[in-house]
């Protein structure tokens, strides 16, 4: 089974809220939540497909020295396995934009519960309460 391996984000304010994106209509799991990042492309790090990734999708910038690994999350997807890495990030510059997705909402842990969101994102919603 091939793997696809796959980075996130986990944005945090100085409020203690934490940044999704709504998937796009055009995408698969059009409308769900999810935390912001992408695939890991061959000959990349998974912080560096972070850096980029953040940059493409929301028009902000960070170093790889600001994502912080926080833990992972493990999927069946179709015909591959999906490897979710979530990284915090609490330093950036530039203000998030919908660059690449149908909206953002910047909510606390807890609230992410009631998210309509990709089943690689969920379990990630608990570790969040519990370091944030």
């Amino acid at each position: 089974m091939d793997m696809l391996l796959v980075v996130a984000a986990a944005l945090i304010d100085r409020d203690g809220r934490v940044l999704v994106q709504q998937r796009s209509a055009s995408r698969s799991m059009a409308g769900l939540w999810e935390f912001p990042g992408g695939k890991v492309e061959p000959g990349e790090t998974p912080e560096a497909a972070l850096v980029r990734e953040l940059h493409e999708e929301l028009g902000i910038d960070t170093e790889t020295a600001c994502l912080a690994p926080a833990g992972f999350a493990s999927e069946p997807l179709g015909g591959k396995h999906l490897m979710l890495l979530l990284y915090l990030c609490r330093k950036w510059r530039g203000v998030p934009a919908a660059l690449d997705s149908d909206g953002l909402k910047w909510m606390r842990p807890l609230q992410l519960h009631g998210l309509a969101m990709p089943p690689a994102d969920r379990p990630l919603i608990g570790l969040l309460e519990a370091l944030v």
